[in-house]
């Protein structure tokens, strides 16, 4: 729609391409094509991943169970690694005062972008865009020492924002959507450390996905729009720099582009079609601290601002999720594949067979299904393909009396016949890691 607005005209976007040789252009045409089956669009609705109804409302996902577990073990890993690392988990309220949305400056800046508010006895109270300002309240609930420093506080916090129909987009643009939100508060001796050890965690995060190539933007400050002491700028700015250096990572400057509050680092993914997506962002912010006055007592007794970092990692588990269905087409890695194992008995005297072979699956975490139906043998192993589970066990008389079973891959190779045991050991391997 013109302008993004669903009232105005539909217009007729036109594409127009030019390319050296016919090679390049097959190429093009190749990923265009690729790009259309590995849609999360509707890759998630043929893997029953996700849904959104009329009826709820535009923008707002429902997940379904098995896209549900797919986030669960998303999440799931996250956390566990989160408080290996030193993240405190924090939890806030679905909804604030006005007047805290006043203070944090976006019912000045932001309010459009923002839900009608509700009257709750004499208060109006919005539904939260962002979970910076709760955080904030936790650090202010009392007096903090230099001692207390860095804090690190996590939250997988559920946010709205007012997105125009014309934009809304899958699980790429939502109205309601789930961060990874943290908020890093440090002294400034501990401030180039902290950038350090959080760019590599998010490296490290991302890795455990397999992704591993990346393409890093650093936006520095505008002199004419910028909030804060430029001495600060100035510190901050070299930190996320030298940062990006020691983690050899190709990155863009994008001078003056920063926000007025804090300059930041983008960590974008690139695919497995060599697209660009927005990860990762590490943002200094000096104007939420002068905002609400926050301060922690120093080594010499007086009072200090801390420094702020927003950070938000997988940015959003909506958008995330939608970019990890079309990084791998809905071939999802073992550990994080829905159903790992489907067991396929060739025939009906073949299930119970089947059943207890399932049953030692199950016992050590294997998320396994059997295929009882009464269909061809062929028919069960393409249907568990087009549902792309890693693993398809086909067991028939000679498997059963031998103890074994004949796996076959999702690719469509097969693997010679094993015994069980040795089948759940390199199941379980890969899904240590995180093949």
């Amino acid at each position: 729609y013109w302008r993004g607005d669903e009232k105005r005209p539909m217009l007729q976007r036109i594409y127009g391409t030019a390319w050296k040789n016919s090679k390049a252009l097959e190429e093009y045409l190749r990923k265009l094509d690729e790009a259309k089956k590995r849609d999360h669009r509707r890759l998630g609705k043929e893997l029953d991943l996700y849904s959104t109804s009329p009826e709820v409302g535009s923008g707002l996902i429902l997940w379904h169970p098995k896209g549900g577990l797919v986030r669960h073990l998303t999440e799931e890993y996250c956390k566990n690694e989160h408080l290996a690392n030193g993240y405190d988990f924090v939890y806030s309220p679905h909804i604030g005062r006005s007047d805290l949305w006043r203070t944090s400056g976006h019912l000045t800046w932001y309010e459009e972008n923002m839900y009608a508010p509700i009257k709750i006895d004499e208060d109006e109270y919005y539904i939260k865009p962002m979970n910076c300002p709760f955080h904030i309240m936790i650090y202010k609930s009392k007096i903090r020492s230099y001692r207390d420093l860095p804090m690190r506080y996590a939250e997988w916090g559920t946010v709205y924002r007012y997105e125009r129909s014309g934009v809304l987009h899958g699980l790429m643009r939502v109205r309601g959507f789930t961060q990874d939100d943290a908020h890093l508060f440090c002294r400034e001796d501990q401030m180039a450390e902290e950038i350090d050890r959080v760019l590599k965690f998010c490296l490290h995060i991302l890795r455990g996905f397999g992704i591993n190539e990346f393409h890093a933007y650093l936006s520095t400050r505008d002199p004419e729009k910028s909030a804060g002491d430029p001495h600060r700028w100035e510190d901050a700015t070299d930190a996320l720099r030298n940062a990006l250096d020691r983690a050899e990572l190709v990155y863009d400057l994008d001078e003056g582009g920063a926000a007025f509050y804090g300059p930041k680092i983008d960590l974008k993914m690139i695919d497995a079609l060599g697209r660009e997506w927005q990860l990762s962002t590490i943002q200094f912010d000096f104007n939420l601290p002068e905002r609400f006055d926050m301060v922690y007592i120093g080594e010499d007794g007086k009072q200090h601002r801390p420094y702020m970092i927003h950070r938000a990692l997988l940015g959003s588990m909506e958008r995330f999720m939608g970019v990890l269905i079309e990084h791998y087409g809905g071939a999802f890695p073992v550990w994080l594949s829905p159903t790992q194992v489907m067991l396929i008995p060739i025939a009906d005297r073949h299930i119970p067979y089947a059943q207890e072979v399932a049953g030692k699956m199950k016992a050590v975490g294997i998320r396994v299904e059997v295929d009882s139906r009464s269909d061809r043998m062929n028919a069960k192993i393409r249907d568990a393909q087009h549902q792309k589970i890693p693993y398809m066990l086909v067991v028939g008389d000679r498997e059963m009396v031998q103890g074994k079973v004949a796996p076959r891959l999702r690719s469509g190779d097969r693997l010679p016949s094993m015994d069980v045991d040795e089948i759940i050991k390199r199941i379980q391997k890969e899904i240590k890691e995180h093949v």
